[in-house]
């Protein structure tokens, strides 16, 4: 099966900026090779044109254009474990961004991500509607996911 690979259109010469944040932020990750432009142009020599970089074992690939931004409707999940991985991944990618709701968040390069820990789906698809409601209903009032109030709403049903 050949292989899938997201590829990212930065803007204004960010994505070495973004590849090197981004190895920063997830653990088994590396810069690979950024392609720089020559003499030859047709950008100024010795910016990146493209290059690839590996998150946590995924590789992407990614090239510096023309302003296109990012939007919402492709965004990047990072399932946790528990809140202290909501934690790190909220408040590292937050850092220079901003954040949404229910989960969802854009970093600095304007990248969409949804920070979700596994107790969400847990709750949300729980056996019990009534639980499944309450779960529900409270991460709609959320930006961060909190578990602690999930499961407390998720009592109270």
């Amino acid at each position: 099966m050949p292989a899938i690979t997201p590829c990212l259109w930065f803007e204004n010469n960010t994505l070495e900026g973004a590849a090197e944040f981004y190895v920063s932020v997830f653990p088994n990750s590396s810069v690979g090779e950024l392609h720089r432009y020559t003499e030859a142009g047709p950008g100024t020599p010795g910016d990146v044109v493209y290059g690839t970089f590996v998150l946590d074992g995924q590789r992407f690939l990614a090239i510096n254009g023309s302003p296109q931004p990012f939007s919402e409707a492709v965004s990047f999940e990072v399932l946790c474990a528990d809140q202290d991985e909501v934690d790190h991944y909220w408040d590292t990618l937050t850092d220079g961004g901003e954040e949404s709701q229910c989960g969802w968040l854009k970093d600095r390069f304007g990248v969409s991500w949804q920070i979700v820990p596994k107790r969400l789906y847990e709750l949300v698809e729980h056996a019990d509607p009534a639980v499944a409601a309450a779960a529900t209903a409270a991460m709609l009032t959320m930006r961060k996911i909190v578990v602690a109030e999930l499961e407390a709403a998720a009592r109270t049903a």
